[in-house]
């Protein structure tokens, strides 16, 4: 073979594996990527290996699940399920390498079918079957004054302190209210069903009484239906509707298709009048129960439930956990629950005296 033909041929191979690595960037391993074409790997102690270079590394092999396994899932999917937190919670955990599969670091995109195990912070996870879970849905009054997180290191009521223990799995609540707004707040067994109701993309109608304190001409109105843009982005109410008032103070019921942070309050102060009052009165077409009484909660029945999976394209259940003779609430069960409601105020500000003292 001619000098030419070897030179040409030695550029061809270069340019070979240029294109490849710049095709596949920095997947895969450097071992692999300098490796030629029609050549092997040098192994240490043989002929053709340089002094002073060291040996070069196998490629360590990993085992992914393709996304077309049958019978498996998205980790962060059963995780939600298993009640964990929602799936965005259970993807942030992977994300910091707080989760293990069989005894090995989970990433985000991992696939399981059930028979591994998995714990969260060294804490195994009991697993259970989709077709075997029943989704829970409950409608609780938050009133003021109470934090929407399971902990506060302060130690100040949380909307977690009165809901009823679960055999398995945990409460998730649908999105947030601060700590100076009431009114219906919805918590799930199902991590997916709180994933999807709380996402943007399925625009769930969320609708708030608002009480403002200032001049409200319909430029302002106007403006609000349009759009304004706030520090994260633009914004705007999809609905106004005027319901009276006095003096300064009016009330409003605005609706929203979204839960940013403090939203609708961030809205009207952009119009320099300030929202005195906020209570959350509807989500999607459930509104609501008058009957529930301010820190009063109640179960869903099926009908209800499946109305909200409906809403953002989940499998209708099967069963419900509440009996038919419990899903109307009653004159006799509303005055038990204003009973515990008070009974569990009074031990709360009766521990917080002594935390003081």
């Amino acid at each position: 073979m001619s000098l030419d033909k070897k030179t040409s041929k030695s550029k061809s191979t270069s340019t070979d594996s240029k294109s490849a690595n710049n095709k596949y960037g920095s997947r895969g391993t450097g071992t692999k990527a300098i490796v030629k074409k029609g050549q092997s790997k040098a192994t240490p102690g043989k002929p053709g290996q340089g002094k002073g270079k060291k040996p070069e590394e196998l490629p360590v092999k990993v085992d992914f699940k393709k996304a077309t396994v049958k019978d498996s899932e998205k980790l962060q999917k059963v995780l939600a399920r298993a009640g964990k937190g929602s799936r965005r919670e259970m993807e942030t955990i992977i994300g910091q390498g707080r989760v293990s599969v069989d005894g090995k670091t989970a990433f985000l995109g991992d696939r399981v079918d059930g028979s591994e195990q998995i714990r969260i912070d060294g804490h195994q996870v009991k697993l259970t079957a989709q077709d075997d879970d029943i989704c829970r849905i409950l409608m609780y009054n938050k009133p003021e004054g109470e934090m929407c997180t399971r902990k506060d290191p302060e130690g100040r009521a949380t909307v977690f302190d009165r809901l009823p223990p679960l055999e398995s799995g945990r409460w998730v609540a649908v999105g947030r209210l601060d700590i100076n707004t009431s009114g219906m707040l919805l918590f799930t067994t199902d991590g997916e069903l709180a994933n999807r109701l709380m996402h943007p993309s399925q625009k769930v109608e969320r609708e708030y009484a608002v009480r403002v304190f200032g001049e409200i001409n319909e430029a302002m109105l106007q403006t609000l239906r349009t759009g304004v843009k706030l520090e994260d982005g633009p914004a705007r109410f999809q609905k106004i509707t005027y319901r009276g008032g006095e003096g300064r103070n009016h009330w409003f019921h605005v609706v929203l298709s979204e839960g940013r942070n403090r939203e609708v309050r961030r809205l009207w102060e952009s119009q320099e009048v300030q929202v005195s009052r906020l209570i959350r009165v509807r989500y999607g077409d459930m509104e609501m129960k008058r009957q529930l009484p301010l820190g009063g909660w109640t179960e869903l029945g099926l009908q209800d439930v499946n109305y909200f999976r409906k809403l953002v394209q989940l499998t209708p259940e099967k069963q419900s956990k509440v009996k038919v003779d419990e899903k109307a609430m009653d004159n006799a069960k509303s005055r038990r629950i204003r009973r515990s409601v008070k009974k569990h105020q009074q031990r709360h500000q009766q521990a917080t005296r002594r935390r003081r003292k």
